[in-house]
């Protein structure tokens, strides 16, 4: 690393967290309360303004039966929809708050993000999940309550994880030079995008998969050393 790093930003799925927990335990049990939540909460803002983008989105005027097909859909396919994210956001805040829902962190994640912020880091997340599921996500874990770790959240409405422009507005917003920032994720195309926009990366491998990279690969966080 060629400058000195003042910031880290850090995605979350595969990252400081278990991959199959956000794809095993939370995206299902966001498709199971579903029909239910939206049933439930229909009528109130913060699922009607969903609600009516999506018809927008549609061109046409739909009921609770086509919303939840549309949405089931999108939870199977994968789709980085940000309306998706947006209810994902308020089925999971009643998840984490009833203690059904816990937020996985790995422990060498949880030891080096806190030795990280007391070294006087900026920690900052970058995540496709929204930033209301980020800090819920953070702030019910094993460890407590993370969230006052971390300096900010950022979602893909800063733009895709997989773009360029996405890393240089975040450096941009916390008033930080990309090469002063150090990204971690697991995901090929997007330290490729961090990387063409000045940032340092390394490349969180924990599974060992020896795909080739062009990015430093570590398996752990407490491989990483900062000065």
């Amino acid at each position: 690393m060629e400058s000195k790093i003042k910031a880290l930003l850090i995605d979350i799925e595969g990252t400081t967290s278990s991959l199959s927990y956000v794809k095993d335990v939370m995206f299902p049990y966001s498709k199971q309360r579903l029909r239910d939540f939206l049933s439930k909460h229909w009528q109130e803002e913060r699922v009607s303004s969903i609600i009516r983008k999506l018809e927008e989105r549609l061109g046409k005027r739909i009921d609770l039966e086509e919303a939840v097909k549309v949405f089931e859909d999108w939870i199977d396919r994968d789709l980085k929809e940000p309306l998706l994210k947006e209810l994902q956001g308020h089925i999971w805040e009643e998840g984490f708050l009833s203690g059904e829902l816990r937020g996985h962190i790995y422990e060498d994640a949880y030891k080096r993000l806190k030795e990280w912020k007391k070294n006087g880091y900026k920690l900052y997340i970058f995540s496709s999940g929204s930033v209301k599921a980020q800090k819920l996500f953070f702030g019910h874990t094993d460890y407590g309550d993370l969230t006052g770790l971390f300096d900010g959240f950022f979602d893909t409405t800063i733009g895709s994880k997989k773009g360029k422009e996405s890393y240089e507005r975040i450096a941009k917003e916390v008033g930080l030079e990309p090469k002063e920032f150090l990204f971690l994720s697991d995901v090929e195309e997007e330290l490729n995008a961090a990387r063409d926009a000045g940032m340092n990366t390394i490349k969180l491998d924990r599974y060992d998969s020896k795909e080739h990279s062009s990015h430093r690969i570590v398996k752990s966080f407490l491989e990483i050393d900062l000065p």
